[in-house]
């Protein structure tokens, strides 16, 4: 069943200024709409490694949400465990600066509750077959306990991710029983409490291994933009890994191929420092690519040696 991705399936309504933004102006440009969310995202992004994820979400009774799962099963994602539903899917509208970067967003959250029903009736069959499962840790709590809760009846990796750290500042406990807590620079501040954007990735990963370390989280990985990532463990790992030197074009995405590197690495036996080069990759193809997604990658070409 390869790696399970758990999390909301979003509509991405993106617009890009055809010049430099005026964010308190009118800017003429463009309007994307695009199959978005973070899990979503980071299942396809899998897939294109040429694994064979597992995607538990929901969409809508629409056309829309048919187009979803049409495109996930062209890029070889097992939707078997996709729901339809009325209003099934969320929506984020988003607004981008010249350089590619979100200037704001608004979110729509769709209600995932429903999958916690799936877990009930299907759940001990999906883990069994697993190898690993990310889910976005900010889903309703009673469909995150029951993740947390399969994964370890079951001795199955787990990594999580992030949409709203708002929500998941609430989940703190959930932190501990995972193998690997992935997030950016601004989500670790609202984690800890604290305002990191001045912060040198040297500061930042000193930080980083004080706070794992206090917080019993047994690792933890923050992205950092242009300068690269940093990670500690609980076993007295820490380091900094820079980011790779490319040309964005837009980076909507880049978390997302980031954790899908980062993911696919832990579960098939790479070290942190070596999964996360594998997610530094896989990020910078996105946000070098002109229809910001992830290309095709065979596993061999990260050292991945699948059975």
């Amino acid at each position: 069943m390869g790696i399970v991705v758990i999390g909301a399936t979003f509509v991405d309504i993106k617009g890009f200024p055809m010049d430099a933004y005026i964010p308190n102006g009118r800017n003429v440009g463009r309007i994307e709409y695009i199959h978005g969310g973070v899990a979503r995202n980071v299942a396809e992004d899998i897939a294109n490694v040429e694994l064979r994820p597992t995607f538990i979400s929901i969409v809508d009774d629409t056309a829309l949400g048919e187009d979803v799962i049409k495109k996930l099963k062209r890029h070889k994602v097992n939707c078997d465990y996709v729901m339809t539903k009325p209003d099934g899917m969320g929506t984020w509208l988003a607004v981008f600066d010249s350089d590619g970067d979100v200037a704001g967003s608004i979110s729509r959250r769709p209600n995932m509750l429903p999958v916690a029903d799936l877990l009930d009736y299907k759940g001990d069959e999906i883990f069994a077959q697993a190898d690993a499962v990310v889910v976005e840790v900010d889903l309703n709590k009673e469909v995150v306990k029951r993740v947390f809760d399969l994964a370890e009846k079951h001795q199955k990796k787990i990594f999580a991710l992030v949409s709203n750290m708002t929500i998941a500042v609430e989940r703190r406990d959930f932190l501990t029983r995972l193998d690997c807590f992935i997030c950016n620079r601004q989500e670790a501040g609202l984690l800890f409490q604290d305002d990191y954007s001045e912060k040198t990735r040297e500061e930042m990963c000193e930080i980083l291994y004080e706070k794992v370390n206090r917080a019993k989280i047994p690792a933890m990985v923050v992205t950092l933009g242009g300068d690269g990532a940093v990670y500690a463990d609980c076993n007295g790992n820490r380091g900094i890994c820079p980011a790779r030197n490319v040309q964005v074009k837009d980076t909507t995405g880049a978390g997302d191929a980031f954790c899908a590197g980062v993911s696919i690495g832990l579960t098939y036996g790479k070290t942190l420092a070596e999964s996360i080069d594998i997610g530094s990759q896989l990020a910078a193809s996105v946000i070098t690519s002109s229809e910001n997604v992830c290309p095709r990658f065979q596993p061999e070409e990260f050292g991945l040696e699948i059975q």
